[in-house]
């Protein structure tokens, strides 16, 4: 039977590989075996299940944070966020970077939403970076780097996801996560910085001729849309992120009030047609329901595995090994890297993770520890070819004249950064306290 389980997870794999929908090979690949190889008195537990799903408060601020990220998106705020800080720094060593940097940590401190992020870089920021001179893989690499930041810093979506699926409460998560985002955007900081000393030429000092505010095309940004392009993350930061660590609301709770915020702030920045609020709750219903249908694909997948005693056989298997705590995290971590350059980081969070959570019950792993590694470790699949949707992001947003070798080549010191960041939180898990 434990082999059984090991062809349905493979079956399962290649299905993927071979580009049917993540949430079809997950539930349907389960099912047909389910009843196959267990019968269908057995996937009678399958509804019981899939109604938890629909019932779990926690996973509730799943499609919360998803309409307040491409709320905030809509509402055009960032791009006057950008303007302003890249004419602020825009005169310091590296001072564009550190503008798209400082931008990117904000949205996604304040939305989470990856996809988003790096098109509002890219189509703001590259622009501006090729005018001043920058070479192109630095100013894709930033940008890339920058806008993936929403994987780690919180409030992630990821982070729901990988509490929900570890077993893990997500406001700690939320907590445990702050140390190492602030060291991983410190570090692409000094990166930089060092960059723009040694190499003057290729990330140049700008002197915008427009001043701060201006749009583009001339256009003088109100003092109006400024303040709110800064305000309003800002707020939305304060209120959602500060009301889960100091405990006055539970992260689903400060979803709901982040929502809302974000809907205001889309009015108040001018959106004010009803097209607007459609395309935002229509595009936050196809997203939500894409990540729910692979929700229950999991379930489905989760149930069929352990009925047909697969988590008993790999807990064997590793007690057999010999394998103790520091070599299977390290076998996990190996484990999810490779996968991350050729699956989705969601198919890796609903097929890998369920299959190791026996095995780290089995050791006593901090699943805590483990979910900020795992998390880590699952942002440099945003940025690693072939399939780094980072990079299918920034391809689609940048000019014609962006090479993909030079988002490649680009993104290369940013991956290694956090590569290092993950043996530091592996090494030194005080950190998270």
């Amino acid at each position: 039977m434990a082999w059984l389980a090991l062809a349905v997870f493979a079956a399962i794999l290649l299905a993927i590989l071979l580009g049917y929908p993540v949430s079809l090979a997950l539930g349907g690949v389960s099912l047909v075996a389910g009843y196959l190889f267990l019968g269908p008195a057995f996937m009678q537990f399958l509804p019981s299940r899939m109604l938890g799903i629909f019932s779990n408060y926690v996973l509730l601020a799943v499609p919360m944070f998803i309409l307040m990220g491409i709320a905030l998106q809509r509402s055009g705020l960032a791009a006057t966020l950008m303007r302003a800080a890249a004419a602020a720094m825009g005169r310091t060593p590296g001072g564009l970077g550190l503008a798209v940097l400082g931008v990117g940590a904000l949205l996604a401190a304040s939305t989470g939403i990856v996809g988003a992020s790096v098109v509002t870089l890219a189509l703001i920021a590259l622009p501006v970076m090729d005018e001043a001179g920058y070479r192109r893989s630095y100013a894709a690499g930033i940008v890339a780097a920058a806008g993936t930041l929403g994987q780690i810093v919180p409030p992630s979506i990821v982070l729901v996801l990988l509490g929900s699926v570890m077993q893990v409460t997500v406001g700690d998560l939320f907590a445990a996560t702050l140390t190492p985002s602030l060291i991983l955007i410190a570090a692409y900081a000094a990166v930089l910085v060092v960059t723009a000393l040694l190499q003057p030429k290729a990330v140049p000092r700008w002197s915008p001729v427009q001043g701060v505010g201006d749009s583009a095309d001339g256009e003088r940004v109100s003092a109006k849309q400024l303040a709110l392009g800064i305000a309003g993350p800002l707020v939305l930061i304060v209120v959602v992120l500060g009301s889960i660590l100091v405990g006055a609301a539970s992260p689903t709770e400060a979803s709901g009030v982040g929502a809302v915020l974000a809907l205001i702030l889309l009015a108040l920045s001018g959106k004010r047609e009803w097209r607007d609020f459609y395309e935002v709750a229509r595009e936050s219903l196809r997203l939500s329901s894409m990540v729910y249908l692979i929700l229950l694909g999991a379930t489905t997948f989760a149930l069929v595995f352990r009925g047909l005693e697969g988590d008993v056989f790999l807990v064997e298997w590793v007690q057999e090994a010999g394998l103790d705590q520091f070599w299977f995290v390290v076998a996990l971590m190996v484990i999810v890297f490779v996968a991350g350059f050729f699956i989705d980081f969601i198919e890796i969070i609903f097929i890998v993770v369920p299959v190791a959570l026996p095995l780290v019950k089995a050791l006593g792993i901090d699943p805590l520890w483990l979910c900020v590694l795992l998390a880590i470790n699952l942002q440099t699949s945003f940025l690693t070819p072939p399939f780094g949707f980072s990079l299918f992001y920034l391809r689609g947003a940048a000019p014609a004249h962006y090479t993909t070798g030079e988002m490649y080549r680009g993104v290369a010191p940013y991956v290694g950064l956090q590569l290092l960041l993950l043996a530091l939180v592996f090494l030194y898990p005080e950190i998270l306290r």
